[in-house]
């Protein structure tokens, strides 16, 4: 091979390299962190939230806690409480039902961008009831003046007392206004999160769950996002 023709070759095997790179650099990681609860400074990212808001006796709690997960010893967060039906005492209060509880994140410090990942996954280790996750994005549904976030919910059951990684695609989560389904043709914007939450009732759920007042007990280890479509 002539010198010219080498350095002809060598010029434009860099350039491929130089392409692949760069593809490479633009191609976001397939999985993401959103929270782990693997510190108890991840407390500080977080708000409950209970029917005692509104003159209901539920009550709830986060902590970090050393625990197993999938047969190591780690820190995971512990989402338990007390789930009642009744109103206190007294109470002017006038809500359509009590028996609910929520963990929710404080608001992010601008956006979290989803856009490249399509599915919502997390380590949890349930107690057989039937869990709500909430991802809240930008209001860009609501009317002017409606000042709330947007809301997009999921059901999140597994079997009692099992660690396990449950996996929920973006187009799974529907679109809801104070816990109801709103029937249009709504389609979430995963570029601008704002938030997210988890959150129980006493009443409700999917076929199987345990349902009713008493404690719950939720324990996570960690949320993420994945690229699962390419």
């Amino acid at each position: 091979m002539s010198r010219l023709r080498a350095l002809w070759q060598a010029s434009v095997n860099a350039t491929k390299r130089a392409i692949v790179w760069n593809s490479e650099d633009l191609i976001p990681p397939s999985e993401r962190f959103i929270f782990n609860f693997n510190s108890k400074d991840e407390l500080k990212r977080w708000h409950l939230y209970s029917d005692s808001q509104y003159g209901g006796l539920s009550s709830a709690s986060l902590e970090i806690t050393d625990g197993v997960s999938g047969g190591d010893t780690s820190l995971t967060g512990v989402f338990s409480g007390n789930l009642s039906l009744d109103m206190s005492e007294g109470s002017t209060w006038r809500i359509r039902r009590s028996g609910f509880c929520g963990m929710r994140s404080k608001k992010f410090d601008g956006f979290i961008d989803l856009d490249a990942y399509d599915t919502i996954a997390m380590k949890i280790r349930g107690d057989g009831r039937c869990y709500i996750s909430t991802i809240y994005t930008e209001n860009w549904v609501n009317s002017p003046g409606q000042e709330e976030d947007n809301s997009w919910q999921a059901f999140v059951y597994i079997p009692h007392d099992r660690w396990q990684i449950m996996k929920i695609p973006l187009d799974s989560y529907l679109p809801t206004w104070r816990g109801n389904v709103i029937e249009a043709n709504l389609e979430m914007n995963p570029a601008r999160i704002v938030g997210m939450s988890l959150s129980v009732n006493a009443e409700g759920g999917v076929p199987g769950a345990k349902t009713g007042p008493g404690d719950f007990k939720l324990e996570v280890d960690w949320i993420k996002a994945l690229r699962t479509l390419y």
